[in-house]
C-alpha cells in the first residue's frame, strides 16, 4: 500500500466563467464583457444577414483586460467598425479563443449560448429605440421567479422577425444586492474566491485585519455587524451600519451578510450573471444555531430556482445589448438619502471602503460596458491598483487612493445618440443636500447635475429618460414618507422620490415646462417593487410636452401584497385625477392620468408581479404599448389609459 496521501485535485478552469454579455451596441461599434480564467487572445466574427463575415483580431484599444483574480482576467471588448453593420437585420457574432494552435468559438466552449438551429448567438441593430426591455431590482433569493428567464423564449422567435427584436434591455437599477445577501450566496461567494484567487485586502476599522479574515471570522455569516470595533465612539456607526433600533445606514434588514471586500463584490457579479462559476464550486453550509440554520435553508431552496434559470439568463444577456445604471442596493440601501447619512457613512474607514468597493465593482461591471471612453481616467488607477499585487493582496494604501477617487467620481449617468435619444441618469452621486436639516431627503440631482440633464434634452422631438426612481410615483407614499421626513425618519421609509426635496423638485418641473424641450417624454423607471403607468400633462403649456411615466419593478422581487392594495385602493379616493388634495402637493401642476392594467378587476393601477416591462414607441416616440412580462408564466399585462379601460 503507498503510504503516500492522495489529493483530489481540482479540474481544470474553463476558458470563459461569465459571459459574453452584448452592452453597447451601435451600427459601428460593439462592446461584449466577459471575464475568463486567463488573459485570452481572442477574434471577433461578425456574419450579417445577406453580407459576407468580417473577421477582427481583438489587440489593443479593442480588448482591454484587467487581471482581477489569479485565474480571472476582466475582458471588455469595444470594437470600432470602419463599415457600419446593417439595421434591423440578424447579425450572428462569434468570439474565437486561440489556444494551442487552434481555435475554439462559442459553439465549442458555451454551446448552452446558441439557440437550437442556430450556429451561433445574434443581435439586431435596431434602426430606432421604439421596442424596449426594462426592469430593476434583481434580488436572487427573493421567492418570485427570474423576470429575465421569460425573455429568452422571446429572443428564440425574435429570431425568425429580426424586425421584432428588442433594441436594448435597460437595466434601471439594483441589478445586484450588495446589501442584502443570503447566506447560501455568501457562501457560493467565499467558495469562489479562493476557486479563482481573487484578491484580497487590508481592512482598516474593523476587528478583522483582512479579507482572509473576514471569511473565515464566526461573525462572518450573519453577524457582520460584530466586525465593528467595540468602543463609543462607533456605537452609533453599528446601530446605522447593520441593523440596530433605528434603520441603520446600510439598511436592508438582511444587512448582516453586506458584502465588505471587492473580491465579494465581483464573486457576486459573476454568480448571478452565469452558471458556470456555479459548476466550480461545492458551498456547504457553515456552522450555524437552529434558527439561522432554518433560515439557511429557506434561502438555499429560493437560491435554486435562481440558479435554474441562469442558463436562459446567460442567453438573453449574450443576444440582447444591455444598458445599465445603479440604485442604491448595488452599492447599500439608503445610498446618500440624506447628509447625515453621507457623513456617517463616508466619515468611517470601513463603510468608506464597502462603499467603495461596491462602486468599483459597479465600473468594472457595469459602468465600463455603458460607455467605455467615459472612464479612461478612474480606470487608470484601477489598472495600477490591480497590477500592484503581493500574495494575493491589493496594496492597501493604493487602494485607499481608487476609493477616494470613485467616491469622488460623479459622472455616472450617460446620453446614447439614439432615435428617440436616451438619457441615463445618476441620481445616487449628485445630490441636492439639504442644507437646514441633515436628516432630510436630500434631491435625487442637485442644481448642475440638474443643468446638465436640461442641456440634454434641448430641441430634441422625443427623448426617452432613465430615472431610476419614478419622477412621478403614487402620491400617497410620497405623502407617508413626507410625514416620516419631518419626524425625522426618513431612513425608515426610503423616503428617496422626486418630490422629497422641494428645490430639486420645482427645477425638474420647470424644466419639462421649458418651450424648448421636447414634445414627448417616456420616463422608464424602477425601484419600488411594482409597475405602473401614468400620462402626466403639465398645466400652463400649449401643445405640450406629453410625458409618460412607465415604472417596472422588480425584475425578481414584489411588494408585500396586502400592504400594496392598502395603498392602492386608499391613493385611488384620496388622490384621484379630480381630487382637490391633489393641489396640496408640489404636483399642483401636473395632471396625471393613471393608465389601468388589462388583468385588473376592482380598478387597481398598480401592477404587482416580479417580471420586465416592454414599452413600443411610434415614430413620434409616444407609447404605442407598455406592458408588463409577468415572470411567473402568467399572460402578460397591458396598461391603456384609464378612459379607455373602462
Amino acid at each position: 500500500m503507498n503510504d503516500s496521501v492522495a489529493f483530489a485535485t481540482p479540474s481544470p478552469l474553463p476558458a470563459v466563467l461569465a459571459g459574453p454579455l452584448l452592452r453597447r451596441l451601435q451600427a459601428d461599434r460593439v462592446v461584449i464583457w466577459l471575464v475568463g480564467s486567463e488573459a485570452l487572445t481572442l477574434r471577433l466574427e461578425l456574419h450579417p444577414d445577406g453580407e459576407a463575415p468580417r473577421s477582427l483580431a481583438l489587440q489593443g484599444e479593442a480588448c482591454r483586460v484587467l487581471r482581477i483574480g489569479t485565474s480571472a482576467w476582466l475582458h471588455l471588448i469595444d470594437v470600432r467598425l470602419d463599415s457600419p453593420l446593417p439595421l434591423d437585420r440578424l447579425v450572428e457574432y462569434d468570439l474565437l479563443i486561440a489556444r494551442e494552435g487552434s481555435e475554439q468559438g462559442i459553439a465549442d466552449w458555451a454551446p448552452q449560448l446558441i439557440y437550437e438551429g442556430a450556429q451561433r448567438p445574434a443581435f439586431v441593430v435596431r434602426s430606432r429605440f421604439d421596442d424596449l426591455l426594462h426592469g430593476s431590482c434583481r434580488k436572487p433569493h427573493h421567492a418570485a421567479p427570474d423576470g429575465l428567464v421569460p425573455i429568452d423564449g422571446l429572443l428564440a422567435e425574435a429570431r425568425q422577425a429580426p424586425e421584432s427584436w428588442p433594441a436594448a434591455l435597460l437595466m434601471t437599477g439594483d441589478q445586484v444586492y450588495a446589501d442584502d445577501v443570503a447566506g447560501p450566496t455568501l457562501v457560493a461567494i467565499h467558495a469562489l474566491i479562493r476557486r479563482l484567487g481573487l484578491y484580497g485586502e487590508c481592512l482598516e476599522g474593523a476587528v478583522v485585519d483582512d479579507s482572509d479574515a473576514l471569511m473565515t471570522h464566526p461573525a462572518s455569516y450573519y453577524h457582520r455587524e460584530q466586525l465593528l470595533p467595540a468602543f463609543k465612539s462607533n456605537e452609533a456607526l453599528r446601530e446605522r451600519f447593520f441593523g440596530g433600533v433605528e434603520k441603520p445606514v446600510f439598511t436592508t434588514s438582511s444587512a448582516h451578510n453586506h458584502l465588505v471586500s471587492l473580491g465579494e463584490v465581483l464573486a457576486m457579479y459573476l454568480l448571478v450573471w452565469s452558471p458556470v462559476p456555479w459548476q466550480l464550486i461545492e458551498p456547504e453550509m457553515p456552522p450555524l444555531d437552529a434558527e439561522l440554520a432554518e433560515r439557511y435553508a429557506r434561502e438555499a431552496a429560493c437560491m435554486e430556482g435562481f440558479r435554474a434559470g441562469l442558463p436562459q439568463v446567460a442567453r438573453v444577456l449574450a443576444h440582447l445589448p444591455s444598458l445599465m445604471i445603479f440604485d442604491d442596493h448595488d452599492i447599500t440601501d439608503d445610498w446618500n438619502l440624506t447628509a447625515r447619512w453621507e457623513e456617517t457613512a463616508y466619515g468611517h474607514p470601513f463603510s468608506r471602503r464597502i462603499i467603495g468597493n461596491a462602486l468599483l465593482g459597479y465600473l468594472l461591471c457595469q459602468a465600463w460596458g455603458n460607455e467605455p471612453e467615459a472612464f479612461e481616467a478612474p480606470l487608470a488607477a484601477v489598472e495600477q491598483l490591480l497590477s500592484n499585487v503581493e500574495q494575493g493582496r491589493l496594496d492597501c494604501a493604493r487602494h485607499d487612493e481608487v476609493v477616494d477617487a470613485m467616491l469622488r467620481w460623479n459622472d455616472w449617468g450617460y446620453v446614447l445618440p439614439s432615435e428617440p435619444a436616451l438619457v441615463v441618469l445618476d441620481t445616487r452621486t449628485r445630490r441636492w443636500r439639504s442644507e437646514r436639516n441633515l436628516n432630510r431627503p436630500s434631491g435625487l440631482m442637485d442644481w448642475e447635475a440638474l443643468t446638465d440633464f436640461q442641456q440634454h434634452l434641448l430641441d430634441h422631438r422625443s427623448v426617452i429618460i432613465v430615472s431610476p426612481a419614478p419622477m412621478f410615483g403614487v402620491k400617497l407614499i410620497e405623502t407617508v414618507q413626507r410625514v416620516f421626513s419631518w419626524l425625522g425618519q426618513s431612513l425608515m421609509v426610503d423616503a428617496e422620490n422626486w418630490m422629497a426635496h422641494r428645490g430639486a423638485a420645482n427645477v425638474m418641473l420647470n424644466i419639462f415646462r421649458h418651450t424648448r424641450t421636447p414634445g414627448n417624454y417616456v420616463i422608464l423607471s424602477g425601484d419600488v417593487h411594482y409597475s405602473f403607468a401614468y400620462e402626466v400633462h403639465i398645466r400652463g403649456r400649449y401643445e405640450g410636452p406629453r410625458l409618460w411615466q412607465i415604472t417596472s419593478s422588480g425584475v425578481k422581487n414584489e411588494f408585500p401584497r396586502r400592504l400594496l392594495d392598502i395603498f392602492d385602493r386608499l391613493n385611488r379616493w384620496l388622490y384621484s385625477p379630480r381630487s382637490p388634495l391633489n393641489w396640496f402637493t408640489k404636483r399642483r401642476r401636473v395632471r396625471v392620468e393613471p393608465w389601468l392594467p388589462s388583468r385588473s378587476e376592482s380598478g387597481e393601477r398598480l401592477w404587482n408581479s416580479a417580471g420586465i416591462g416592454r414599452i413600443r414607441l411610434d415614430a413620434e416616440g409616444r407609447p404605442l404599448q407598455v406592458e408588463q412580462i409577468n415572470a411567473d408564466g402568467s399572460p402578460a399585462v397591458t396598461f391603456t389609459p384609464e378612459r379607455d379601460g373602462r
